[in-house]
């Protein structure tokens, strides 16, 4: 359908899982992608698959000087960019009782101060563009009903729900040709949770812990909606959350 051609997307933790169909759906639908990850290796196969219309960049998300080179080195490559993805993230089983700081912190790091930096980078190259840009943050479904075995990553989680509510009426309120939405996965088949589910149970069909795996969700269910966030179809959209969980929210007690 090409409803992103002329665009020039960054999107994070981009070397497998959602990040990955993310950055491909990107491309295939016209839009030139700058992919990070920490793993260069991973991204840098993804993008030479798609072709010369992505760049794969090493990216550690806390690292706030490491934004300012990503943002620099797409201007370099490709121009401006109009879309930013915050995608990357990790998940350190752990509750309430079982968390140390050290993992709390390290979550946070990541999955909070990460987001931070980004959409604070992307405000900065975006607020005087000429095209309508969007930053779509990857939040969870955790964040909207919590999670116990993960207390670090629903509490980040959490914080990344908010904070795009908060950077997408800061645009608003300056006029910025900027929107900010959140994503809110839960159930989707990636490396992450089946590692997770595996890790956890010995049953022929593990549990993510909340359906079976043969249940789960496709990367490309997640990346079809970025799609349409990242694209002008969704101009009148900022400050939303869009779950993506097959109606995992509202099932029955």
């Amino acid at each position: 359908m090409n409803s992103l051609t002329g665009k020039i997307a960054i999107v994070t933790g981009a070397g497998s899982g959602l990040g990955k169909a993310i950055g491909e759906t990107f491309a295939a639908e016209g839009a030139q992608v700058v992919l990070t990850d920490i793993n260069l290796e991973n991204v840098t196969n993804v993008a030479a698959q798609i072709g010369p219309q992505a760049l794969a960049l090493e990216q550690d998300v806390v690292d706030e000087k490491r934004w300012e080179d990503v943002f620099l080195q797409t201007q370099d490559t490709f121009g401006a960019p109009h879309i930013l993805v915050n995608n990357a993230g990790l998940v350190i089983p752990a509750t309430i009782e079982d968390c140390t700081l050290d993992q709390f912190r390290t979550t946070n790091a990541v999955m909070l101060e990460g987001v931070f930096l980004g959409c604070r980078a992307a405000v900065k190259a975006m607020k005087s563009s000429e095209q309508l840009c969007s930053i779509i943050n990857l939040s969870s479904m955790a964040a909207l009903q919590g999670y116990s075995p993960f207390v670090a990553y629903a509490a980040a989680k959490g914080g990344v729900r908010s904070m795009t509510k908060s950077v997408a009426l800061h645009c608003k309120e300056q006029n910025y040709p900027i929107r900010c939405n959140s994503l809110h996965p839960a159930g989707i088949d990636t490396p992450m949770v089946r590692q997770e589910a595996v890790g956890a149970s010995g049953d022929a069909t593990p549990s993510t812990g909340m359906i079976p795996l043969g249940g789960l969700g496709h990367p490309n269910d997640v990346a079809s909606l970025c799609v349409y966030l990242a694209s002008d179809g969704s101009r009148f959209m900022t400050a939303g959350e869009f779950p993506v969980d097959n109606g995992m929210l509202y099932k029955p007690a």
